[in-house]
């Protein structure tokens, strides 16, 4: 039996690079693995896993893998099963929680737990529209996501102005307003008898705080941790983790600050990067080795990387384990026109030497670009299809429609024009009213400056109808847009 087990656990270990093979025999104690992108973290997570196991360091079900998403979550699981561990638990911190929470709901009530909301947005869309007059046509999902940034901080309606500050975070609305609109969402939530996403987490942690005995029941489940893409972790889910964790040391953590991308949503990549002050002597391993991307590509990230600054004194890079490629073309250009007509007369070079439009992708940094490129495509008479969310269907980009359609319909029904002055001024005047859109004024939020982005495409899709039309009105730049969209939907 010991001889079986040796074998599997040298299996284990087979095939891995240096570096991998380093973290996977690191079976106790905290340990810290900054994982560049495509430098088989999945592998490595699941290997430490059975390795762990393998050895006898931990029996299956005492082993947590903590994963971003769900389907993160199914393919660990797939991974582990595959490697004869088909016990371990893996999830989502919200999955994981809310078994708990479901498991131990009659400590806190006798009443049945409360549904959980599948969105926000059925509570904020009513609590929008009772906003201030420059405000009412704000996106809802955007009051959501911030409600979701407040509670992933643990801020309360009560804390949030102050808070918000503190972080130097700028909301969607002024602070006091926000916080006004958070209270109202919490209440219509209490009288829906609803939760939402982040109410399992607090919940949770409120379960495990008041109760000792539930808490030693987790703890004892669950004595091994690993949590990936620990760069994206929230307050919330930290405070989690360590209810978990107790005064134990047995954590993994796997992340890459550079790879840190729902700030927005109240993640901040400073669990990670101080992971080290929070467990003095832990173990830390660099997975550098990448199997993505070719040599002439993680040249080019490398060099953008040379600016980052050192974690734990070691500066980022990524080595190159696929044979070479072609070499990547960096271009500037004088304004964003030109660059996408150089992008598409590129695309139509491709086509004529006969690449095929499913072998081609344009990959663009915001939708507000994706008009531009659409209207070139078509001019160019090339076949594509549109990925990820429509420019059109952005909620930011319906509340200004609505906004305009709403000044069009006034102006048929009194008689008047709304719209004197050039289209663009008459839909800045709107905007501004209606939105509190300042087209030389840029947000620094990420999400606001999305939004400021689309609005600003309008104004330039406007722009062209006015240089194609001088006289066109309010009605005629809705029906353009109308147009748009129905062909950006075939």
């Amino acid at each position: 039996m010991a001889l079986t087990a040796s074998r599997t656990a040298a299996a284990l270990l087979a095939g891995l690079d240096p570096a991998q093979l380093e973290a996977v025999e690191v079976t106790r104690g905290p340990l810290c693995i900054l994982a560049g992108a495509g430098s088989g973290k999945t592998r490595v997570i699941s290997r430490r896993v059975a390795y762990a196991i393998a050895t006898d360091t931990i029996q299956p079900r005492q082993a947590l893998v903590v994963t971003f998403t769900d389907k993160a979550a199914t393919e660990m699981r797939e991974r582990i099963a595959g490697l004869g561990q088909p016990e371990v638990a893996s999830g989502t911190f919200h999955a994981t929680a809310f078994k708990q929470l479901r498991f131990f709901w009659p400590l806190l009530s006798d009443l049945p737990l409360p549904q959980v909301a599948a969105s926000k947005l059925p509570l904020i869309a009513p609590l929008q529209q009772r906003l201030p007059g420059g405000y009412r046509f704000f996106p809802a999902r955007d009051l959501a996501q911030e409600v979701e940034w407040a509670k992933a901080r643990r801020l309360t309606p009560r804390t949030y102005t102050a808070g918000a500050a503190a972080a130097g975070h700028e909301g969607p609305l002024p602070p006091e307003l926000m916080a006004d609109l958070f209270r109202r969402y919490e209440e219509a939530k209490s009288r829906a008898g609803q939760i939402d996403f982040e109410d399992m987490l607090a919940m949770t942690v409120e379960l495990l705080e008041g109760h000792p005995d539930a808490l030693a029941q987790v703890r004892s489940r669950h004595r091994w941790l690993s949590v990936d893409e620990y760069q994206d972790t929230t307050a919330l889910q930290e405070s989690l983790l360590r209810l978990w964790l107790g005064d134990r040391d047995d954590l993994a953590v796997v992340g890459d600050v550079d790879q840190t991308i729902y700030s927005f949503t109240g993640a901040s990549s400073e669990f990670l990067t101080g992971f080290g002050m929070r467990f003095p002597g832990s173990r830390v391993v660099y997975l550098e080795r990448n199997y993505r991307s070719t040599p002439q590509v993680l040249a080019v990230a490398n060099r953008l990387l040379a600016g980052a600054p050192a974690l734990h004194g070691r500066a980022k890079q990524l080595i190159p384990t696929l044979p070479g490629g072609p070499l990547p073309s960096i271009r500037s250009f004088p304004d964003a026109g030109s660059e996408a007509a150089a992008v598409i007369g590129e695309a139509r070079r491709l086509r004529e030497e006969g690449v095929a439009p499913a072998e081609m992708a344009i990959l663009v940094r915001t939708n507000a670009q994706l008009p531009e490129y659409e209207d070139g495509m078509r001019a160019a008479g090339l076949a594509f299809q549109v990925g990820g969310e429509r420019f059109f269907e952005r909620p930011e980009v319906r509340s200004a429609m609505r906004a305009v359609q709403a000044a069009a319909r006034r102006s048929a029904r009194t008689q008047t024009r709304e719209d004197e002055g050039s289209l663009s001024a008459s839909l800045l005047r709107i905007w501004e009213e209606e939105l509190g859109f300042e087209p030389d004024d840029e947000p620094e939020a990420e999400g606001l400056r999305q939004r400021h982005a689309s609005l600003v495409a309008l104004l330039g899709l406007a722009g062209q109808l006015e240089t194609a039309a001088p006289d066109a009105d309010l009605t005629r730049f809705v029906a353009d847009i109308e147009a748009r969209s129905a062909a950006e939907s075939d």
